[in-house]
């Protein structure tokens, strides 16, 4: 599927799917294989060049599919075998490559490696997962914490010793140290690869390799103890180590045998998140591309954006990134970055706008082109529950997988015939596909817009990044690459702006997406508004005085 030309995915809008709540096919209440099939035509209509599916393998659903027991195997709640099959022949039928998430840092411990490997001691798997001896007093080796709380580490009593897992006690880490485990793995991957897909998008990718040694974490610095204590640490050897270098060169090696494939890193961490992501994706020889939290978070400042796209620019020069808003790990970005009483629908608009005016890989989670806000889950209907320790300060991820709704007025919002997983609730099922399709100003045909309009512009998809020195809450980025220049202006607050412009002015598709007014020369924005200023020439603003 490669045009000779360049690598696909440098310019690529990634659309994430969460299967068990995109469209249920059997009644089950859960999304499958079939559903995604079926409704990939939106997907594509959108303007997306490739899927990414989060997990669909063989697990005990203890962490929503994140705790794997069959590399290689479909779980039979989202279907077969032969059903992925034919969403990869659907989806490169109608243009679209499929990316499929491969979380490697941890198996399920129903996963029969780690049966075998929990044992005893002396069996040919013992050394497959980090084990190690109890502190003299009982306690476990280090002082490494979980995500989800309390101490990385579970006591076994067959073998009398401590297994890390820095998520789930039910997701024991596997042992990257011994490269029969690394073997074993890019086994899996090319099981995959072998049947078609065009790439992954590989889960905690910094967690692979543990400190040898295991030496306690440093405490981080902190002026307010965290709500969760895992933040409180720094997280010098728990991951991130530079062993973990050759376990992504020996996985790009694989990819590269197999043509214009792509591997996107999820770096999870709460420092060092924009250097992590330069160093995994420079040199050609490890990822891709990365992406990180950084625009995941509740930080929706000029000086932010711009801050973390001018320091991967700087530090890896050859590197690649990856940038999105939302995915199945966060709150909504709408709901983030909204303010109280605000109009949601005016900053989703706005933030593809945001996000079509920065340079690298884009991805798009189910749901955001319809500007879908987080669903407000009652403890009774949680699902999720690796952060219910620290229920209601963190209330868990269940908000934003909520099913996608198609039409307003069907059960569910069209989703399945029978009982959701997870409830839709009026807010959600008001914002369906349905009530937006072919409606002018829509979220949806906004998106549409200005998907189409990126994919027309080689400044927004390939060029040069630079930046306008502009007051918060104004944000302006300058594109240039072949056929001119574009100037993208940002009005990041809930109160109105006015800029002094010089140089082009919207033109063709982009006034199907442009949200400001501009006459002789001011251009105001409205609350969060943005425009493109267009021209052979870079254009320029400046604050009106």
């Amino acid at each position: 599927m490669a045009d000779g030309s360049r690598e696909w995915w440098r310019d690529a809008v990634i659309y994430q799917i969460y299967p068990r709540s995109f469209q249920d096919s059997d009644g089950d209440g859960v999304g499958d294989l079939p559903g995604i099939t079926r409704r990939l035509g939106h997907v594509a209509d959108l303007g997306a060049d490739a899927i990414w599916l989060s997990p669909f393998f063989a697990s005990p659903d203890k962490d929503m599919g994140y705790d794997v027991s069959d590399y290689t195997a479909v779980n039979p709640l989202f279907g077969t075998m032969a059903d992925f099959d034919a969403l990869v022949a659907e989806a490169h039928r109608l243009g679209l490559r499929v990316i499929i998430d491969q979380v490697l840092s941890h198996t399920s411990d129903q996963h029969p490696w780690f049966v075998e490997s929990r044992r005893d001691r002396t069996n040919p798997k013992a050394d497959w997962y980090v084990w190690a001896d109890p502190r003299p007093d009982g306690t476990p080796p280090t002082n490494w914490l979980s995500v989800f709380g309390g101490p990385a580490w579970t006591f076994d009593a067959r073998r009398r010793q401590y297994y890390l897992h820095n998520f789930l006690a039910a997701q024991p880490d596997l042992n990257f140290h011994n490269p029969a485990v690394v073997d074993a793995l890019l086994d899996a991957m090319r099981f995959w690869l072998e049947r078609g897909v065009d790439g992954f998008r590989l889960d905690t990718v910094n967690f692979y390799v543990h400190d040898h040694r295991l030496r306690d974490n440093p405490p981080a610095p902190w002026t307010e103890f965290p709500p969760n204590p895992y933040e409180a640490q720094e997280h010098r050897f728990s991951k991130t180590q530079d062993e973990n270098l050759a376990i992504l060169q020996r996985m790009r090696a694989l990819t590269d045998r197999y043509g214009d494939i792509m591997m996107v890193g999820e770096v999870g961490e709460a420092a060092r998140q924009i250097d992590i992501m330069a160093l995994y994706s420079s040199g050609g020889d490890k990822l891709h591309m990365a992406y990180s939290f950084e625009f995941l978070s509740p930080d929706h400042s000029a000086a932010h954006f711009r801050s973390r796209i001018e320091r991967f620019l700087k530090a890896a020069p050859d590197g690649w990134p990856c940038w999105s808003f939302s995915n199945h790990d966060v709150v909504r970005h709408v709901s983030r970055w909204t303010p109280p009483g605000g109009d949601t629908d005016v900053v989703a608009r706005q933030s593809i706008a945001l996000l079509c005016s920065f340079p690298g890989t884009l991805g798009i989670y189910q749901g955001e082109e319809l500007g879908q806000t987080e669903t407000d889950i009652a403890f009774h209907e949680l699902r999720d529950l690796g952060y219910i320790a620290f229920w209601p300060e963190l209330k868990g991820r269940d908000g934003c997988r909520t099913p996608m709704v198609w039409e307003a007025d069907a059960p569910h919002g069209g989703f399945t015939t029978g009982t959701p997983w997870l409830p839709v609730k009026p807010p959600q099922q008001a914002r369906a596909v349905d009530r937006q399709k072919g409606r002018a100003g829509s979220v949806l045909e906004t998106y549409r817009a200005v998907l189409a309009f990126r994919r027309a512009t080689p400044a927004l998809r390939l060029g040069t990044t630079g930046f306008l020195d502009l007051p918060e809450p104004l944000l302006g980025i300058l594109r240039q690459g072949p056929g001119g220049a574009v100037a993208a202006l940002f009005n990041l607050s809930d109160r109105p702006a006015v800029l002094t412009t010089r140089g082009g002015l919207p033109a063709g598709p982009c006034h199907a997406a442009f949200e400001g007014t501009e006459a002789r020369g001011t251009l105001r924005l409205p609350a969060h508004g943005w425009a493109w200023l267009a021209g052979p020439a870079p254009p320029s603003a400046q604050p009106s005085r």
